[in-house]
């Protein structure tokens, strides 16, 4: 016990982002925009704060202030900028401009696809998906449903990594090596490039959410 609160409290401690912040009103935000994209376009490039300092001769404290949306920089700050990452002055507002989109799925209108292995008896539906969003991440949610027995199991093994929550049912799942039984309010976590997959089906009908997410 005294383990899992020391793990609990150390992901505590790692995660930095805050998912009940409140963004300043939108005139502040221009400045967060031009940051990202500053810090984005630097880091696409290979190149240091140091290396960006000396090729556009801001100070490194000022591209600081500027790539953490601290500061409102000056045209010619861009115009250097722009020249020094080789990409116009509208590259830097692309992210203030960006509509940012959200789905809403009815319960039982999801999309119902066919993935490896897919058989009568298991269905994936597809909840939602966003192509091109400011995060560069890209995120699959999909229900699936596990209504027939079956001693064959594919292993599953892509880029990423995966979170499941276990919804109804009972279901033995494979990561690797190890096998985790699974019961309603059950998740589990994992880097999906170690194959995985139900390795058996112990309560039926059992359902789960199987949310996936990968770079763009």
């Amino acid at each position: 016990m005294a383990g899992n609160k020391k793990t609990h409290e150390q992901a505590s401690m790692a995660l930095s982002q805050d998912p009940h912040a409140v963004r300043e009103p939108r005139e502040n935000n221009l400045e967060m925009a031009i940051g990202h994209e500053v810090r984005t376009l630097r880091k696409t490039l290979g190149i240091t704060v140091n290396d960006l300092a000396a090729a556009t001769g801001i100070s490194i404290g000022m591209l600081s202030k500027i790539e953490n949306g601290n500061t409102s920089p000056s045209l010619t700050s861009l115009q250097a900028l722009s020249k020094a990452l080789g990409v116009p002055l509208t590259a830097f507002f692309r992210r203030f401009e960006e509509p940012r989109n959200a789905i809403f799925v009815k319960a039982g209108e999801g999309v119902n696809i066919e993935r490896r292995g897919t058989r009568a008896g298991h269905q994936y539906s597809l909840l939602g998906h966003i192509d091109n969003n400011t995060s560069g991440v890209t995120v699959e949610p999909y229900l699936i449903t596990l209504t027939t027995e079956s001693d064959i199991f594919p292993t599953f093994q892509h880029e990423g990594m995966e979170f499941l929550y276990m919804l109804e049912g009972e279901v033995v799942y494979r990561h690797g090596e190890r096998l985790f039984t699974m019961q309603a309010g059950d998740s589990l976590f994992f880097d999906a490039d170690a194959p995985h997959g139900p390795q058996e089906l112990v309560k039926l009908p059992a359902r789960y959410l199987s949310i996936i997410s990968y770079s763009q």
